[in-house]
């Protein structure tokens, strides 16, 4: 026994364990992400292009985060690797032997379908989204990693059979993709949906990288209400703390219009040179996230729409806001 196994290639036994391994970083990756995502949270990332990609509609698929399918794939390849690992190869050879031979072929499936559906990200980030998240590099790495480990990790009786495979699982992977991203509401920026008698609802899903210091055009114009109610946030005391590359700042922006915005008491914690930094008087105020609203004292972080912040001022004028938002 012994000698058998010393004449084994390493790799051949120690693939199962790699490729498990890096699935369970691939999960434990997107788990973040799909938190992230759930709860509009900004993602802990050296630069802000982190959010621009998760607030992309390209990271929204079926009305859910694209994270969450992620997560689902790299648990279903850890399974998949590890498997096998727990039938006795001894009391059990048959059961093993077959069990492996099965979920090598998934194993192998799995990996040149999350590697085509990784490159395929990839060229979005590139040229479409324009702004790299390293979340994303990490999980192109890690199916490419266990594409390569699917295959040097056992030796392959009919290398013909990966051929096969990785042609007919690309391709159906591919077009699926794209069909997926074909869809007219992957139009990035702003979308905007009239109901007759209620207000517009919005949804912004950066397409580009936000100007620095400056972020991305204000698009909606103001009403009445909207400028009378960001008078009356002022005139309280009021203030809201944003970042300029935040895309849930722009949201809020966009509720408020133009103008209106232009009224408000608003500080942009981020300094356009250096977007990670926090300027001191945001350091003073303890802003943790964007956007952060402190009224009378009290802080409330995220979106706020401008029926709750009319309710949290004691705000009195008129209420026919124009916007409201759509939540992902």
């Amino acid at each position: 026994m012994s000698r058998r196994l010393s004449s084994t290639p390493w790799i051949y036994r120690r693939s199962r364990l790699l490729i498990g391994a890096i699935a369970i970083c691939g999960a434990l990756t997107t788990a973040y992400l799909t938190v992230v995502k759930f709860t509009q949270t900004s993602a802990a990332c050296p630069t802000e292009s982190c959010d621009i990609v998760l607030q992309s509609d390209y990271a929204t698929v079926f009305g859910l985060p694209l994270a969450l399918f992620g997560f689902l794939a790299y648990v279903a390849m850890a399974i998949f690797a590890l498997a096998p690992l727990s039938v006795d190869p001894v009391k059990k050879k048959d059961s093993r032997t077959k069990l492996e031979n099965w979920t090598w072929l998934l194993l192998l499936a799995g990996a040149i379908a999350m590697s085509v559906f990784s490159s395929y990200l990839i060229y979005l980030l590139v040229f479409k989204i324009k702004a790299l998240c390293i979340y994303c590099i990490a999980s192109a790495i890690f199916s490419f990693s266990m594409l390569v480990l699917t295959i040097v990790g056992r030796a392959w009786e009919d290398i013909g059979q990966i051929f096969f495979t990785a042609i007919v699982v690309g391709m159906v992977t591919l077009i699926g993709t794209l069909g997926i991203y074909a869809s007219p509401n992957n139009q990035g920026g702003v979308t905007t949906v009239s109901n007759p008698g209620q207000p517009t609802i919005i949804s912004f899903r950066p397409k580009e990288e936000p100007v620095p210091g400056v972020g991305w055009d204000v698009t909606t114009t103001s009403g009445e209400a909207e400028i009378a109610l960001a008078r009356h946030l002022k005139q309280v005391g009021a203030k809201e703390y944003v970042a300029w590359w935040c895309p849930h700042c722009h949201e809020q922006k966009l509720l408020f219009g133009k103008e209106a915005y232009s009224e408000l008491d608003h500080t942009d914690c981020a300094p356009a040179d250096n977007p990670n930094a926090l300027k001191d008087e945001c350091k003073a105020a303890n802003i943790q996230s964007y956007p952060t609203w402190i009224i009378n004292g009290k802080i409330y972080a995220g979106v706020q729409t401008l029926e709750e912040l009319a309710n949290l001022t004691g705000y009195t004028g008129p209420r026919n806001f124009k916007y409201s938002l759509q939540r992902s």
